[in-house]
């Protein structure tokens, strides 16, 4: 009679939580090598290779680093930087609001509002206030980046900055900006 097989005892890295064979495609391969060295060091043998030459590179470091007068040694302080799963690194994004027109059939013009959620504005808020003020249609819709903007309807570029840092004054002038063709110019 054939044997019973066993069931595979797997080894989970205690970092990530990964099978310790694919730790290297996780989300943090860097925090997950100083475990697979006290735990599994035959199974990635170049990260013990790799461990030994990077603390005799901290070694020399530090000597270089250190002052004759004793001071000690200055580090630079990292950023910390936010991860996604998958290691993709997420930038934070910066605090501005894109004014852009675009024009419709050679004649209908369209002014758009971009960022002004960054400011803690509610957009569907914002486009009634918009609408009242120019005296038009104004519509919250998604961009082409899949991102909420304000339509309005009509070329309203001339007096939306003001209007703007008069409602919401969080927004600052500095940083409400246009783009005319293709570049982003400061609206100040």
């Amino acid at each position: 009679m054939a044997e019973k097989p066993q069931p595979v005892r797997v080894l989970y890295c205690g970092e990530c939580g990964l099978p310790a064979e694919y730790c290297e495609f996780g989300p943090d391969f860097e925090k997950c090598k100083p475990w697979l060295i006290q735990n599994v060091p035959d199974l990635y043998p170049d990260l013990l290779k790799e461990a030994d030459v990077k603390d005799a590179d901290k070694v020399s470091d530090q000597l270089q680093s250190t002052s004759i007068s004793g001071a000690g040694s200055s580090k630079p302080k990292e950023e910390e930087v936010k991860r996604l799963p998958g290691g993709k690194i997420k930038k934070k994004e910066k605090q501005e609001v894109i004014i852009e027109k675009m024009t419709r059939n050679k004649r209908k013009c369209i002014t758009t509002v971009k960022g002004l959620e960054l400011f803690g504005v509610k957009l569907s808020d914002a486009s009634k206030k918009l609408g009242k003020k120019f005296a038009t249609g104004a519509s919250v819709t998604k961009g082409p980046t899949e991102k909420e903007q304000i339509d309005v309807q009509g070329d309203i570029s001339y007096d939306i900055v003001e209007f703007i840092t008069d409602t919401w004054p969080d927004v600052p002038e500095a940083a409400i900006f246009f783009i005319e063709d293709g570049k982003k110019v400061p609206a100040a």
